[in-house]
């Protein structure tokens, strides 16, 4: 079997405040097989965008690693200097952010950006930097690289400076490639051929990717697994079409009901009432029981953790009810 590329084990992550500790990870694990593209998915607030900044070691302060591990290539990396992870951040995991503009520094051209990105991980003379830069830019679908290479982020539209944010990510040929939001700031007819981009320049280059995301139907077309996370934790996990087909979380139900169908005609969406709770007022039991239509006595008592139904886990009593049920266990 092979040895997974990433491995996350119960990472938590905390805020210290003044009223006391926020907890806004709590217990996630998962892994990512090398070339695999892993989908987290989930609202805003539910912490998947703090789970990849802990992964990558850019979580701001006062936020904190306060348990579990992270595992790249079977070495462990959150407890890396300073040094130490700033000589695997961009070498071996790179990051496409949410909002390309704020990703680039405007003062400088993007080829000045990318040769330096591409010197600081690689043994490349300035001219070898140079002409991997214009490859780079060629490969994400930049029109005239040799001369836009010279050009200024702010004279590239949404969409081609997200190309070169991609092409950034790219430079150093890492083993994995997170994405956090990559379509939040694009038209929604520039998302999708972003995402293909990624994903396919991903598979060329041989780097597995964690996809961060809110979009559901991003998922569906793009990752091979998903992990739906809700209040810092994972709510459901496993194979995109088990997910899709059956999910077993209320959860990821109401997820899969929000996303308008191609099919069938609809007055309206169906939406998750209520909202993600805060950090301070997380309920007791499991997070989701103010929000879920099928909560009983268990769901306010106590916290479920992740249980496997075939392919898939999900942290949800229901579910474990009915896998009870099946076996011919008595119902909880």
């Amino acid at each position: 079997m092979r040895q997974p590329l990433l491995q996350v084990k119960n990472l938590r992550v905390e805020f210290p405040t003044r009223k006391g500790t926020l907890v806004a990870v709590d217990g996630v694990s998962f892994d990512i097989a090398p070339g695999e593209v892993l989908g987290v998915v989930g609202e805003s607030g539910a912490g998947k965008s703090l789970t990849g900044s802990a992964i990558i070691g850019l979580l701001e302060p006062p936020g904190r690693i306060a348990g579990g591990e992270v595992i790249l290539e079977g070495r462990r990396i959150d407890n890396l200097s300073a040094d130490a992870l700033r000589r695997i951040r961009g070498r071996r995991i790179g990051m496409v952010f949410q909002d390309p503009l704020t990703s680039l520094n405007p003062l400088y051209t993007v080829g000045r950006q990318l040769v330096e990105t591409i010197r600081t991980h690689l043994p490349l003379g300035e001219s070898q930097a140079r002409k991997r830069a214009i490859e780079l830019l060629t490969e994400v679908g930049i029109p005239a690289p040799e001369t836009r290479i010279d050009a200024y982020p702010h004279q590239f539209s949404g969409g081609m400076r997200q190309r070169v944010v991609i092409a950034l990510a790219l430079a150093a040929n890492p083993v994995l490639v997170i994405a956090d939001e990559p379509t939040t700031a694009l038209d929604v007819s520039v998302q999708a051929q972003i995402i293909f981009l990624l994903k396919k320049l991903c598979a060329e280059h041989g780097a597995a990717v964690m996809l961060i995301t809110h979009d559901m139907g991003v998922i569906a077309e793009t990752a091979d697994r998903v992990a739906v996370m809700y209040a810092g934790r994972i709510a459901e996990i496993g194979p995109v079409r088990e997910v899709i087909k059956h999910p077993r979380h209320p959860y990821t139900v109401g997820l899969m009901a929000s996303i308008p169908s191609l099919t069938h005609e609809a007055d309206r969406l169906q939406q998750i009432e209520g909202s993600m709770p805060r950090l301070t007022a997380i309920p007791r039991g499991c997070a989701f029981n103010p929000r879920c239509p099928e909560v009983f006595e268990r769901c306010r008592r106590e916290r479920p953790e992740l249980m496997p139904a075939g392919a898939t886990e999900a942290a949800c009593w229901l579910h474990a009810r009915d896998v009870a049920a099946r076996r011919g266990g008595v119902p909880a």
